[in-house]
């Protein structure tokens, strides 16, 4: 917090990143109550992360060739242009299944337009030396986002209505646009020659960043355990939580469950306060290791638990080392990746930190619909532990 710049983009962010969750919590409703659809949920869930999946190598590239304060802006753009089109739908009264599919596949490429660029304009801020706590401050603001996003969602929805409320969100996202205009950051404020450019090739880009990786131990070891964590567990289990709630006697609406959907961002939010305040657990591969194999074995805890409190407790615990690990493993992944290829090696972590929460869905959702959510993601989170045990294994 010592950059003037860093404070203007972590307020801003934290503005932005409010405004795409309140963007879920009214679009999400009005679609609940015109169709129904559980399929039309999913497809949420999918049209949200595949995105990270297909392009974030290729959001990488772009921002390595060009701006990556334009490439953000474009990203803003189209959560504006999302969150304009549901107010033209809800006024008129005119939406339709497949243009609400549309909507949510141009909102989740506004994400992925994001996420990866700002990674990079957090080099260029703070610098190597204070990476780890821009890294780790930005993972908190989307904890806090996640916290107050469906309040002031909620709030917006019962004051102006879901059409006047959505339009008005997009206000949130300005702030971000007008800062990024005049921000002395990005290219042309580098010192040294300035990195090559290269051309963006889409999927070759993805092969080529693979093979140009394979030497970095680091990266490699943090991309595969951010991949694990991601394809089998990711945020599936947040979906599933009216089942866990019930199951612990808590299924009706109150306080004991507004308290479990909470607990997560909670325990995540802590843990940047905490490390950040105490200067804890310094970047290392080992430790980010460590921190996921804590996290999975919190979360066999949490799906396993009878007791309300107990489960309680540890979903407070799995947020608060979901953050340390995740923020960890992108700083190590920063500070190793090489500065020509910087963007593309961020984008390939995000294609396996966030892309790959796409499958998730079939890890925790489908196999629970057979064997039941409690098991579901204990052995989840239980095949997630067996691969970090693997890496930490390895030299």
């Amino acid at each position: 917090m010592r950059h003037q710049g860093f404070r203007a983009q972590f307020s801003t962010f934290v503005i932005a990143m409010m405004a795409d969750n309140i963007e879920h919590v009214i679009s999400y409703w009005m679609v609940y109550q015109k169709f129904h659809s559980p399929a039309l949920a999913g497809f949420a869930i999918v049209s949200h992360w595949l995105p990270f999946l297909m392009f974030s190598v290729a959001s990488g590239a772009l921002a390595d060739r060009f701006d990556p304060r334009r490439i953000i802006q474009i990203g803003m753009a189209l959560f504006i242009t999302a969150s304009l089109s549901w107010s033209y739908f809800f006024v008129t009264g005119t939406l339709q299944m497949w243009q609400a599919m549309v909507i949510l596949v141009i909102h989740g490429c506004a994400g992925v337009l994001w996420q990866t660029p700002n990674q990079m304009l957090l080099y260029d801020i703070v610098g190597p030396s204070d990476l780890e706590s821009a890294v780790r401050l930005n993972a908190m603001a989307r904890y806090l986002a996640v916290l107050v996003g469906p309040a002031v969602g909620g709030a917006i929805l019962l004051a102006l209505g879901p059409a006047h409320g959505i339009m008005l969100n997009t206000l949130f996202y300005l702030p971000l646009v007008l800062w990024l205009v005049n921000a002395p950051y990005g290219p042309r404020f580098r010192a040294g020659a300035p990195a090559p450019r290269r051309a963006v090739r889409g999927f070759g880009d993805i092969v080529q960043t693979m093979r140009d990786i394979k030497g970095h131990s680091v990266i490699v070891s943090m991309t595969l355990l951010a991949g694990a964590a991601s394809f089998f567990v990711g945020n599936a289990y947040s979906s599933q939580m009216p089942g866990f709630a019930n199951d612990l006697g808590h299924g009706d609406p109150g306080v004991s469950y507004s308290l479990l959907l909470a607990a997560d961002a909670a325990g995540g939010l802590l843990a940047g306060i905490l490390l950040e305040g105490r200067g804890l657990l310094p970047p290392r591969p080992r430790t980010a290791i460590v921190l996921a194999m804590l996290w999975c074995a919190a979360l066999a805890i949490f799906s396993l638990a009878k007791s309300y409190p107990l489960a309680l407790g540890f979903l407070f615990a799995a947020g608060f080392l979901e953050l340390s690990f995740n923020a960890m493993a992108q700083s190590l992944v920063q500070l190793d990746a090489p500065p020509d290829k910087r963007g593309r090696v961020i984008g390939l972590f995000n294609m396996s930190s966030l892309g790959l929460r796409a499958f998730s869905g079939i890890s925790v959702g489908l196999l629970g619909s057979l064997i039941g959510v409690h098991w579901s993601l204990a052995l989840s989170a239980l095949a997630t532990l067996a691969i970090a045990g693997g890496l930490l294994a390895l030299p």
